[in-house]
């Protein structure tokens, strides 16, 4: 059962291909519905709710919609053979309807009247043939996991291997690990099956000559270029070998032009690399896992003096988004994936974006940049400049006077709020933690660092600005310029330019607030009304 506190918080939360409001106040027709559902069930599942106004700030209007839930429920389940539960909420405002809608079957999109719809922003459309291909895929085996038909133990780099049970034996202090031959230890990594060789064992230790005869597309390509707008390169490496053969000359080759940006904190001189190694790594270490190797590309890096580009084939993963890839997992190559857990390079079955982000945050650079990525490739952009080294001083004095620690999704939160970015709705939840530990203010709906940040890099002045006049103060600000104006009146517009850094909504609140308090009125309706002060009594 719904509860308001929970009906509440929906309303709070923006709509995304997982969350629908409808007002629907007489009634919704159930064609339109049963779309809805699907778009929802492609997407991975979600709710709509009617009842409430569409745009925010929310609020319950009530409906008049389907009022019998037992046959919505059954008709549902006729049409799409999918167990969708419909539920009636009552509240003060009025009655509101909640569709929960389940998540469809791993790889099997769902279809209604010869299309399987999805949400593209206000509309519903029909799935395009990449995203079908991609849902199609989620059912297809590990391919990391197959045998190649043609390849044989002396296929396999004897170092490469030996580089492999080292890290196992580091990792998991085994020394029967020791002891095992080669073909013995691969068997137990499941990296050779019943005998035969794995694509995952080629892509981790084949020679050069192996994997240009079985699998020419598993090569990694760098290159270096001094300006972003060059296009000739001033260095250029291919990697076509066993990834346990280049993986640290790949990282001592980035690390040949890593610049260290230096800040002075008290009497110490601090330096911060460019490029945080661990950082790099796991960057690379995704490309290798996550991409797909039945398309013919190589993986991509390309560094220059102040980013590093990292573009692999095949987009994200099924089910692996922008907006969910910092907490939700599904490697393309389990294998892989497994091999590289078992030295400890990466969370099992991990994507380990969680850790650049949160690192990126520690150093106070940009967050990792996955915009360019569409359903072709992956493209990742990681940023070297530190933008605020003391945001990072700050964070770790709070944590010791406090004795609190934060994760990487407070870093991450905190990031965001400092640059005064929109919080996805993940983030939201860090919000009442991080109100109690004294690091972040909110005036209104406004978010920013706290009054002890501002005192400590010493800029007072901007937490003033941040926090903006308080609300008496705006109102008056508010008031005089009606009063200036109340031959002409006053319209939205000009008010937002007498308070610019309030948006559309806290100043209708405020207008509202004064209007309550008897200082002026409004002629005319919506955004087109003009405001007037009332006559001032005596």
């Amino acid at each position: 059962m719904t509860s308001l506190q929970q009906l509440r918080a929906w309303l709070r939360s923006p709509e995304d291909e997982n969350l629908e409001f409808k007002q629907a106040t007489s009634q919704f027709d159930s064609e339109k519905l049963t779309r809805y559902c699907v778009a929802l069930a492609n997407e991975g599942g979600g709710k709509l709710i009617l009842g409430v106004t569409d745009k925010p700030p929310r609020h319950v209007v009530g409906t008049h919609a389907f009022l019998d839930i037992g046959k919505v429920k059954s008709q549902l389940l006729d049409r799409l053979h999918l167990r969708i539960d419909v539920e009636e909420v009552v509240t003060p405002e009025g009655r509101v309807i909640v569709v929960h809608v389940p998540s469809r079957p791993i790889g099997r999109p769902i279809e209604y009247h010869g299309a399987y719809w999805m949400r593209n922003a206000e509309a519903l459309v029909p799935m395009t043939p990449e995203k079908l291909q991609q849902i199609f895929a989620e059912a297809e085996p590990d391919f990391s996991a197959q045998c190649c038909p043609k390849a044989i133990l002396e296929d396999l780099d004897h170092h490469a291997i030996e580089v492999f049970r080292n890290r196992w034996l580091r990792r998991s202090g085994n020394n029967e690990l020791l002891r095992l031959s080669s073909e013995q230890l691969l068997t137990d990594a499941e990296l050779i099956s019943h005998g035969r060789i794995t694509y995952a064992a080629l892509i981790l230790f084949g020679t050069n000559k192996a994997l240009g005869s079985h699998l020419a597309q598993a090569e990694t390509v760098f290159e270096y270029r001094s300006q972003e707008t060059s296009l000739p390169y001033q260095q250029r490496k291919e990697y076509r070998q066993g990834f346990f053969l280049y993986y640290d000359e790949l990282w001592q080759t980035i690390n040949l032009r890593n610049d260290e940006y230096q800040y002075q904190d008290g009497l110490f001189m601090l330096s911060v690399p460019s490029f945080n190694e661990l950082v790099i790594r796991e960057a690379i270490l995704n490309a290798v896992s996550h991409r797909d190797y039945r398309h013919a590309g190589s993986v991509f890096i390309r560094q220059f003096p102040t980013k590093i580009e990292i573009v692999s084939p095949g987009g994200f993963p099924p089910g692996i988004t922008v907006q969910n890839i910092l907490w939700k997992q599904n490697p393309r190559n389990r294998r892989i994936a497994e091999a590289f857990a078992k030295c400890g390079m990466v969370e099992r079955s991990g994507q380990g974006a969680n850790r650049m982000f949160e690192l990126c945050a520690r150093e106070s650079k940009h967050p990792p940049d996955f915009s360019g990525t569409d359903d072709y490739e992956v493209f990742l952009t990681l940023y070297g400049k530190v933008q605020d080294p003391r945001f990072l001083t700050f964070l770790e004095k709070i944590g010791l006077q406090r004795q609190i620690s934060f994760d990487a999704a407070d870093f991450i939160t905190l990031d965001l709020i400092n640059r005064d970015q929109k919080l996805p709705q993940w983030a939201t939840k860090r919000l009442p933690d991080l109100f109690k530990s004294g690091v972040i203010e909110r005036v209104d709906r406004k978010l920013f660092l706290s009054r002890q940040f501002y005192e400590f890099i010493d800029k007072k002045g901007v937490y003033t600005r941040k926090r903006g006049l308080d609300r008496e103060t705006n109102k008056q600000l508010l008031l005089k310029h009606i009063r200036d104006n109340q031959k002409s009146g006053s319209r939205l517009k000009e008010l937002k330019d007498v308070l610019p850094d309030l948006t559309h909504n806290q100043i209708q609140t405020l207008l509202k607030e004064m209007k309550s308090d008897g200082l002026i009125h409004p002629q005319g309706q919506t955004n087109a009304a003009k405001w007037y002060p009332e006559p001032k009594k005596d």
